[in-house]
């Protein structure tokens, strides 16, 4: 009788959440395994509150068919040389504006392929979605999904609040105190760093910003005619929503918009899963020294660098007392040291969590850092390109660890500096108190994302959370109308003033002048 019960009870649950779950779709159309993971994580509390997901991927998902649908598209990846070669113009300003526009191209070709794709197509013609949750990386044009669809969208977006983003929800510019991504993490800004903050805005406003909207609107009309799909513009006013993979705690400390919510770390799982038994094994055996994970993320490969730095690398690593667990992406390694695991793909946030890990070497990616922070474990940074540097120069100034540009790699620098990271807990005891800070919070981060989507989709869009900044143009927007208007009544006002103190003038003044002139001609004729 109570299994009944029991079993009723669970039945009238079940058509409960039901009844209130929503058709959502996740467009993830992405090249990066690393954003992917930051937006499969977004959908992930979503699919446990019994909603009815539809995930639509370039990328393979291990979970593929787990309580949700997933469709992949058949999209070419991005080549091997796409990605070294950006490594390798990374480090000067012309670099990094080179390698922008390169990624700015790519992604938007790659992401029109998806939308060709016929499974999108099929989806598009057949389905129909309550919500579309959009990971955006210079695909801006794909909103038009939400368009064909009829419903409100949210963005994930896998760093802090930039420009880019700012821009469409309304959030201020806050140039004297908020670095842009590129420039840096850490406040307060020096003078020379407000100037090369302002220097990069002001760049990005004139040239960058210009050619990504001009090429997202092409790409937008291709796609979404106006005859039958409300313009780009429009529909940049029916985002509902931008989750950022950003913390207050880790900084940039900035005003946000409602429309903005702070989901940082939400790829970290509450509780780690079980390790492959290989590298339980190997961690559970470094319980005297330790161990030390090295991955250069899943868009660079440590197997591309120059074989005179791996080499290096190699005898370094190969050296120590600690284990090492090392992401390497070619079946030929580098050598076969018994201290040394080579992998071609780790499990990095559950590598993290293993007590005995106690060094991390990263090129710097937000989300590395990030999960390298919530574990509390201190880092030995290579950035490679973007936003990597920036990064480990914040991790360097926090004393979470230290950084260690790949020009300047040596034996000796390279196992002096992780030797220094290993043996002085300063650096481990910073990391650990700053995972403290980041982990103290009254929801987690799924839960606020799933909280504020759902939000999102029981009112509608919730257009009472947008800015009335979306709805200005930058004349508005910055006040120009209103102070040329002052400046207009100012002049006006000038000239009303000037004019009736000449009258005036002219009136007492002029009067005067003419009584000493007839006064002065009337003593000439009596002379």
């Amino acid at each position: 009788m109570k299994r009944a019960l029991w079993f009723s009870f669970l039945v009238l649950l079940s058509l409960m959440n039901v009844g209130n779950s929503a058709k959502i779709l996740g467009l993830f159309v992405t090249y990066s395994k690393s954003h992917l993971i930051i937006h499969k994580s977004v959908m992930e509390p979503l699919i446990e509150r019994g909603h009815d997901v539809t995930i639509v991927t370039t990328l393979p998902l291990e979970d593929s068919g787990k309580r949700y649908r997933h469709i992949q598209l058949d999209v070419p990846p991005a080549p091997k040389e796409f990605m070294s070669g950006i490594v390798e113009t990374s480090q000067s300003l012309f670099g990094l504006l080179l390698n922008t526009k390169k990624v700015t191209d790519f992604s938007l070709e790659y992401s029109n392929l998806a939308l060709h794709d016929p499974k999108m197509k099929r989806l598009m013609e057949e389905e129909s979605f309550d919500l579309v949750v959009f990971g955006v990386f210079f695909n801006m044009f794909q909103i038009g999904v939400a368009a064909h669809f009829k419903c409100p969208i949210v963005m994930s977006f896998m760093q802090r609040p930039m420009r880019l983003v700012n821009t469409i929800v309304g959030n201020p510019l806050e140039v004297t105190y908020v670095p842009e991504v590129f420039v840096g993490n850490v406040q307060p800004l020096g003078f020379f760093d407000r100037v090369k903050n302002f220097l990069m805005v002001l760049a990005m406003d004139i040239s960058f910003l210009p050619y990504v909207d001009y090429k997202t609107e092409h790409l937008y009309n291709y796609n979404f005619p106006s005859e039958k799909y409300p313009t780009y513009s429009e529909m940049l006013k029916n985002i509902s929503l931008v989750l950022t993979c950003s913390h207050l705690s880790e900084g940039v400390i900035r005003p946000n918009v409602p429309a903005i919510v702070e989901v940082g770390g939400i790829q970290v799982k509450s509780k780690p899963d079980p390790l492959p038994k290989d590298l339980e094994k190997f961690l559970d055996g470094a319980s005297k020294e330790g161990a030390v994970y090295f991955s250069l993320g899943s868009n660079a490969r440590s197997a591309d660098m120059n074989s005179e730095t791996i080499k290096i690398l190699y005898n370094v690593l190969s050296k120590l007392k600690q284990r090492v667990i090392w992401k390497w992406e070619e079946n030929e390694r580098p050598g076969n040291a018994s201290n040394i695991l080579f992998k071609k793909w780790l499990p990095q946030d559950d590598i993290l969590a293993h007590p005995n890990i106690k060094l991390f070497i990263t090129h710097g990616g937000h989300g590395s850092v990030v999960e390298s922070k919530y574990h509390g474990v201190p880092m030995v940074g290579i950035p490679l390109f973007a936003d990597q540097f920036a990064n480990i120069d914040a991790v360097q100034k926090a004393g979470h660890g230290l950084s260690l540009g790949k020009e300047k790699i040596t034996a000796e620098r390279f196992k002096s500096i992780v030797e220094e990271v290993l043996s002085n807990p300063t650096y481990r005891n910073k990391v650990q108190e700053f995972s403290r800070i980041y982990k103290d919070r009254p929801m987690s981060p799924r839960d606020t994302a799933a909280y504020w989507i759902e939000y999102v989709i029981r009112h509608r869009g919730a257009k009472h959370i947008q800015s009335p900044a979306v709805y200005m143009n930058l004349i508005q927007l910055y006040g120009l109308d209103v102070l040329a208007f002052l400046l207009a009544i100012l002049y006006v006002v000038i000239k009303i003033l000037a004019f009736v103190f000449r009258e005036v003038f002219r009136l007492f003044f002029g009067r005067n002048s003419k009584n000493q002139n007839k006064d002065g001609s009337e003593q000439k004729k009596n002379q």
